[in-house]
């Protein structure tokens, strides 16, 4: 009966301890999003002074040791131990800090260091821009740097994001613009004005926010969710590409799913190739597409966006350049509907001078028209104003910077759909406030996965230990009792010791292990993983 007391007591004692830690985490409907943003501004201030500041302030222990005083047990309900008051207290202490209890320790962060579409021009972020055929190269660069373990790059035509998973902040910071400026040829006083830095909890949340599709310039657009599972697909089997990004792009990309199937978010959502359309349309003097002759160059993704957008604005006839005829080709079976003209890329500027808008898509490194021959183009007529309107949806640029210079030529890029973006935000802002809470559950998700990840080190020590004693021991006595033994009984004596140590350790095992799915379990876990190493001294075990 008396133990049967105790338990309940126990048990209500835990569930005070859980309240309490769950009373002092954030709302789940907080929103991150303008949050970040600010982190990210004053991010690139503090870059300069701690980059080029050899201190590693993060990684040195704190110098203060702290006490522990006894637990007042004076009103202690009966048959509650030391170790649960002791516990219950160290829980809700460490919750009133904030945040995980245990990133004071010297451990990995993740690191984002990129460029985006809201702080950083198109010039600068072409020359970041990472192919998807260099990508192996690029995140196998990365994990070569010293403090750098893992690496993955999310390039688009609107950003340009270095994940990393680092062993020193600083170090990683520094190895990772050190990189940039190498692979992009921009100068770091440059790189710096535009670069954004985000550190573990803001990373992983900036991800979840890109692939729901709230940091894109038209919310909600569905083309970036893609992108996200490419890199994810891209990294399977890659060493750089480890368990820690595995696990975030992962958890990205179950995000961006959720947003879009639970929210409104994506209703009505468009494309940068939609978006491209409809600016052009708003900019016509008739804003219409009817009679205009339309060029579109590339045969990719993004051209089969635009084939889409223009015919559902009734523009019926349009010409298809690109570098072989069989893609093209497959376009234009696609759509029945249109008219499609199909010419290589050796004909497209004979090609362009005929042709009122012109949109270019390809994946050429460098561009393709320039204001030279721009100059020996005819005039366009008075449906479109006399104005040829070229539409650069490529990153990097296939339309050289100087055709806006041209009197007759009006050239629009990836970062004047901000614009359009504008008209179309207050739409979706209702929508992206529901997302946030949903996003905020797959970062604790996320978070509590990676934080049961720990234990891992400590598990591996634990056992090491267990059998560097048992080993030991078992050779004591088989020298003491020296050869009067048979093989068939030190064989029954060594797995006697074995099944004492696996019976032993199996309450201190089960105490570490969490699948990763409850954060206040993960919690517990780790308040466990830190008792059992100052128990039996595991951080000077040394794993064979």
């Amino acid at each position: 009966m008396m133990a049967s007391s105790a338990c309940a007591t126990s048990r209500s004692a835990a569930a005070t301890a859980r309240a309490r830690v769950d009373a002092t985490k954030p709302r789940a409907n907080q929103t991150h999003g303008n949050v970040m943003h600010r982190h990210a501004r004053s991010m690139r201030a503090r870059t300069r002074a701690v980059v080029d500041n050899d201190t590693e302030t993060n990684d040195k222990p704190a110098s203060r040791k702290a006490s522990a005083p006894r637990p007042d047990t004076t009103l202690r309900p009966a048959g509650v131990s030391d170790a649960v008051v002791d516990s219950s207290k160290a829980l809700e202490a460490l919750a009133r800090l904030g945040g995980n209890p245990y990133e004071s320790e010297r451990k990995s962060s993740i690191l984002t260091v990129g460029l985006s579409i809201h702080d950083c021009p198109v010039e600068i972020r072409e020359k970041m821009a990472v192919p998807a055929e260099a990508w192996n190269e690029a995140v196998a660069e990365l994990t070569a740097l010293p403090h750098i373990e893992e690496a993955g790059i999310l390039s688009t035509c609107n950003r340009m994001e270095v994940y990393v998973v680092a062993l020193s902040y600083e170090r990683g910071l520094r190895e990772v613009e050190e990189w940039m400026v190498k692979h992009s040829g921009v100068d770091i006083d440059r790189l710096r004005e535009n670069l954004f830095v985000l550190k573990d909890r803001e990373s992983t949340a900036h991800l979840l926010r890109v692939s729901g599709g709230l940091d894109s310039v038209v919310m909600g657009e569905g083309q970036i969710l893609a992108q996200v599972k490419t890199v994810f697909q891209m990294g399977e089997g890659v060493p750089a590409f480890g368990r820690h990004l595995t696990g975030l792009f992962k958890a990205a990309i179950t995000a961006g799913k959720r947003v879009r199937s639970e929210t409104s978010i994506a209703s009505g959502a468009v494309s940068v190739s939609s978006a491209a359309a409809e600016l052009v349309q708003m900019k016509l003097p008739a804003q219409s597409f009817e009679g205009v002759k339309v060029l579109i160059v590339g045969a990719g993704t993004m051209s089969k966006l635009l084939v889409k957008h223009l015919a559902s604005k009734r523009c019926t006839e349009m010409t298809i350049v690109n570098r072989t005829r069989p893609r093209a080709e497959a376009l234009a079976e696609e759509f029945p509907e249109v008219n499609m003209r199909i010419e290589l890329m050796d004909q497209f500027l004979s090609l362009a001078g005929e042709h009122d808008v012109i949109f270019t898509a390809s994946s050429a490194v460098e561009p393709i028209i320039s204001k030279k021959d721009l100059a020996s183009m005819s005039q366009c007529g008075e449906l479109v104003g006399g104005k040829r309107r070229l539409v650069d949806i490529a990153v990097p640029r296939n339309v050289d910077a100087d055709c806006g210079e041209d009197a007759h030529t009006l050239v629009y890029n990836v970062d004047d759909l901000k614009e359009l973006a504008e008209i179309n935000k207050g739409k979706r802002e209702a929508a992206a406030k529901e997302a946030e809470s949903l996003l905020l559950e797959e970062q604790r998700n996320f978070e509590a996965w990676r934080d049961s990840l720990e234990t891992v080190p400590t598990i591996k020590r634990l056992r090491q230990k267990a059998e560097n004693i048992r080993a030991a021991e078992l050779d004591k006595a088989l020298t003491k009792i020296g050869d009067g033994m048979t093989n068939k009984q030190k064989k029954a004596v060594e797995e006697l010791s074995r099944g004492i140590i696996n019976k032993l350790l199996h309450g201190p095992m089960a105490a570490l292990r969490s699948d990763g799915s409850d954060p206040m379990e993960v919690t517990m876990t780790l308040v466990n993983m830190h008792a059992l190493e100052r128990m039996f001294d595991l951080r000077n075990v040394k794993e064979d």
